[in-house]
């Protein structure tokens, strides 16, 4: 049943987003739908306040008529106990990206895990899920670490500069999923781990403008390998230009970013958005360089 209002405002909570595509990508699918949808970022580096601060964000805006809002770093963990329900995702998660609005109660989602889930399906529908090795478990790692596990994966392996994060992760995981494996190794074990793989996942900063560079040797790809990147900025980054060059299968993480703003559109508007007319739109943000 569709939940469409008159109008929508909605926001983006966190540190450094008053650049964000998530805002541009919401309002042009809504153009589409034809209704009013006004979403604005809420930068906490520019109104000087603390992510501890994001409970009381949340009910100003609800008080002054926000319909709802997406939530990022730092403020995924801290926004639960500011929650009246979460889906379980969610709760297993451990994080919250969207918090929507209902009669004045917050009802809490996670879009990362599903976000990446649908650009799975969609842009590598047959990839190898006998085994994967990801780098780096922070954040956003956490979120596609579920996402393979939740779609069945059978072995993840797990690698990290900071070899305690990674164990934490991969016990975290374990409880959710007992029925698969998850496993930790040294970064010095990348070769032997990926010889044994079907994918490679990289959720670390490298690759990004920022961080430019490569995660791992590209001599280690087979073309038997499906390689996926979360970072967006460039869509591709230089691991997604060499595993081309190597002959593997892709997926660049704006699938993710435009994932993520599907489904958190869907849960605001009740309304079904069209996934490659949001990825176009993308696309054509990046290029604009936006």
């Amino acid at each position: 049943m569709s939940t469409v209002a008159e109008s929508y405002l909605v926001g983006l909570i966190g540190e450094g987003i008053t650049a964000s595509l998530t805002p541009p990508m919401h309002e042009r699918e809504a153009d589409h739908h034809g209704i009013r949808y006004l979403y604005r970022p809420i930068d906490l580096s520019v109104i000087n306040r603390p992510g501890g601060q994001v409970g009381q964000l949340l009910h100003q805006g609800r008080d002054l008529g926000y319909n709802a809002f997406n939530i990022t770093h730092p403020c995924k963990q801290l926004v639960l106990e500011h929650l009246d329900d979460v889906s379980d995702d969610a709760q297993r998660l451990g994080a919250v990206n969207t918090v929507v609005i209902r009669d004045g109660k917050f009802i809490g989602h996670n879009t990362d895990f599903s976000g990446f889930s649908r650009g799975l399906e969609q842009g590598l529908p047959d990839a190898g899920l006998g085994a994967v090795v990801q780098l780096g478990t922070g954040g956003a790692g956490s979120a596609v670490a579920y996402a393979l596990l939740k779609k069945g994966l059978r072995r993840l392996t797990l690698l990290d500069l900071d070899p305690q994060r990674a164990a934490e992760r991969r016990d975290a995981l374990a409880a959710l999923f007992p029925e698969q494996e998850v496993a930790v190794a040294p970064m010095d074990q990348l070769p032997d781990v990926l010889a044994a793989a079907d994918g490679v996942l990289n959720a670390t900063p490298v690759g990004m403008h920022s961080h430019p560079g490569l995660p791992l040797d590209p001599a280690l790809l087979q073309p038997r390998h499906w390689v996926s990147d979360v970072i967006y900025r460039p869509v591709e980054t230089e691991l997604i230009a060499a595993a081309k060059a190597r002959g593997c299968r892709v997926l660049d993480g704006g699938h993710m970013a435009v994932g993520q703003a599907v489904d958190a559109f869907r849960y605001i508007t009740g309304l079904e958005p069209d996934p490659a007319r949001m990825r176009a739109h993308f696309l054509e943000l990046l290029a604009q360089g936006r």
